[in-house]
């Protein structure tokens, strides 16, 4: 699974326009319980992904084929994540989507409040299922969870830890170990932030993120802070220490000791950066380790959590995939079937053993991230993964407010506005468009 944080170039109005007509073109939509009137024992269903994903799925595709000879998969692939998500909503309004589909996180909001997503719960307790709703970690469902009812379960996760390189702290005269300081409940606010000056001071890029709903709330979420109260409001301007959190955030990216990945010139960008050791720390996923491996650089690099104030963990922002199933799928039961199978833990391990790129959503599946112990801490992933949280509902069910937050916050992080009136701003357009 790739992280689900790139540039997304979508029209905004467009999609909440066909979200808007396939809602009205849907209808009660189908039951488990009708199996359809179409050919039975066939599903088709689509992702994006690398080729080394997509081959990765062909796999379980023969593998669930030969398990089930009377059911036949048929994957159908899109290769950019941009036009996805616009193609399967086009296929939803003609009656021609396939049965079962991925979605992404900053997505599904708007499909689930659009109504063209099948209710899971019932089935997910069921004697077919592989999947039941507390095999899952609670926080990962995020928006796919709402009025008590389940309408899609993530794929797998990744959960933003901090990437480390040892060579670059040396050079910058840094001697202790960041995860063994977490390992102790040492892993201080105070002592990352001054890690970063060190490497300023010796010419490099303290850390380096990606400016997505993660990363501010994660800092947020890691200093005690918080973004959305329970009901959903964004107050983040109103809580002393979330400004005190993100005035800090920004003062360091605006002194350039931490750097914004989605600015960096093309050629010159953030993996590259970070393999040749001219960063300390990079907030990214499991997906890293394919990254320093390819470099030959792999027994430079560890993992650890955010910092805190205190030094002991808490919950940051988890990137995840999600899977539905289409209300009209020509075999309901066949198409759940895949789907509790894609998802269980088998069918999880299966999917990123070998040095897979993402961390199993669900519970029994752990021993894919620790099998070739790397990095040396990879028990941080399930640990951040235990306690994290999904972005939040109220957010990622509005058409593009994630990215619209994200960019207010790249203006604070280039100094182009100041805490206060840019997570004001946030709160003003969270109120707009959540009103729409």
């Amino acid at each position: 699974m790739a992280r689900s944080i790139l540039p997304r170039t979508a029209s905004v109005a467009a999609v909440a326009a066909a979200l808007s007509l396939v809602a009205a073109c849907s209808g009660s939509g189908g039951s488990a319980d009708s199996g359809g009137d179409s050919e039975g024992g066939t599903v088709v269903w689509s992702t994006w992904g690398t080729p080394e994903e997509l081959g990765r799925f062909e796999e379980f595709n023969d593998d669930f084929m030969e398990r089930h000879p009377d059911i036949k998969v048929e994957l159908e692939p899109v290769a950019s994540y941009d036009d996805y998500h616009s193609k399967l909503l086009s296929q939803l309004t003609s009656d021609t989507a396939p049965d079962v589909f991925y979605i992404g996180d900053d997505r599904l909001g708007q499909f689930v409040e659009a109504d063209v997503l099948l209710p899971l719960s019932e089935l997910m307790s069921s004697e077919a299922s592989k999947t039941r709703p507390e095999d899952f970690f609670p926080g990962t469902f995020g928006a796919a969870q709402t009025g008590g009812e389940i309408y899609a379960a993530p794929n797998d996760t990744n959960p933003d830890v901090l990437w480390y390189d040892k060579k670059a702290l040396e050079a910058a005269g840094i001697t202790e170990d960041p995860a063994e300081l977490a390992e102790n409940d040492e892993w201080t606010t105070e002592t990352y932030l001054e890690m970063n000056d060190k490497l300023a001071a010796a010419g490099l890029t303290g850390s380096i993120f990606w400016n997505y709903w993660a990363t501010h709330y994660s800092w947020i979420s890691a200093q005690g802070g918080t973004a959305y109260s329970e009901d959903g409001q964004f107050v983040a301007a109103e809580d002393p220490t979330t400004v005190d959190a993100v005035d800090t955030l920004a003062r360091y990216f605006q002194d350039g000791k931490f750097a914004v990945a989605d600015t960096m010139p093309e050629g010159s960008g953030a993996d590259s950066m970070f393999v040749t050791h001219k960063a300390g720390f990079f907030a990214q996923g499991r997906y890293t380790i394919g990254t320093v491996r390819s470099a030959g650089e792999e027994d430079s690099y560890d993992i650890v959590r955010w910092p805190t104030p205190d030094g002991k963990a808490a919950p940051t922002g988890v990137a995840a995939s999600y899977l539905a199933i289409n209300p009209e799928a020509s075999d309901v039961d066949a198409a759940f079937t895949f789907w509790t199978e894609f998802l269980s833990a088998e069918g999880q391990t299966f999917r990123l053993q070998g040095g897979g790129n993402a961390v199993p959503s669900i519970k029994g599946a752990d021993e894919v991230v620790l099998e070739d112990d790397y990095p040396a801490h990879a028990q941080t992933f399930l640990d951040m993964r235990d306690i994290g949280f999904a972005n939040y509902p109220a957010e990622a069910a509005v058409p593009g407010l994630a990215t619209d937050i994200s960019a207010l916050m790249l203006s604070l992080y280039e100094g182009k506005a100041d805490t206060a009136t840019t997570l004001g701003a946030a709160a003003d357009l969270v109120a707009e468009k959540t009103a729409e």
